[in-house]
């Protein structure tokens, strides 16, 4: 018999910020490295976004490449232990309405999969923390214990349809009754290929790309949670702005 899966994605769908942006502060608070690969160059790119004059994911994709640079060198045993100081004080950080879902997920039988670009040692103990056995991030390579400034990433939308193709056959999945949560352009490919998509809080560019996708247009939700409050749409119930 096949299995249903609840695939989620877990920096802003999940978890209510970046796992990423909270382990380089780790890092900068243990003097594991430079202050100032936050202060002159991630913190600029961070307030753009959060005076809202920069593009989500493009701020995203260029704090991966700051982070990464800033990591290179690193020894394991320095990431490990920041990472965990991570979730032992962030990880209940989440969105109200996704941890519901995955607690009704789990109690109907259903396999829960993360799935992020979020750092694998990140994931791997988030996934720990909500007891979520499989999980994919993206791969930071490791030699002789130091991070090489190598990584294979886990935040596009190709890799994570990779990701699908792999826990599919390794679970017998009905993707036909499977749901996906996601944020970003980089969950399109994970929200077309279930049954049952929906996206949390979407950015810009992930919300335009359902209201320009028949199918997936068709069956997707749109979550919007605020404050206390948690609101439902079809995708042709909201009007973009600006």
């Amino acid at each position: 018999m096949k299995k249903i899966a609840a695939f989620f994605d877990i920096d802003g769908t999940f978890y209510r910020d970046s796992l990423m942006t909270e382990h380089f502060k780790k890092l900068i608070k243990f003097d594991i490295i430079d202050p100032l690969m936050w202060h002159g160059h991630a913190k600029t790119a961070f307030n753009d976004w959060d005076k809202r004059q920069g593009n989500y994911d493009d701020y995203l994709l260029e704090l991966a490449s700051i982070y990464i640079d800033a990591l290179t060198g690193v020894p394991r045993e320095s990431i490990e232990f920041t990472s965990q100081n991570v979730i032992d004080q962030k990880s209940e950080r989440v969105y109200r309405y996704t941890r519901s879902r995955i607690k009704w997920h789990k109690d109907s039988g259903h396999t829960v999969i993360f799935i992020s670009g979020s750092p694998d040692y990140l994931v791997k103990r988030m996934a720990k923390k909500y007891n979520v056995t499989e999980f994919k991030g993206t791969e930071y390579i490791f030699r002789d214990d130091i991070f090489t400034g190598r990584i294979v990433p886990m935040w596009d939308s190709e890799s994570k349809d990779k990701a699908i193709n792999y826990f599919v056959e390794k679970h017998n999945i009905d993707l036909g009754s499977s749901f996906a949560y996601g944020d970003t352009h980089g969950d399109f490919s994970m929200l077309k290929r279930v049954g049952k998509p929906i996206a949390i809080n979407p950015a810009k560019e992930l919300l335009m790309d359902i209201k320009n996708d028949t199918e997936l247009r068709d069956k997707a939700e749109i979550i919007i949670e605020r404050k206390d409050v948690i609101y439902s749409f079809h995708p042709d119930q909201i009007q973009t702005l600006y």
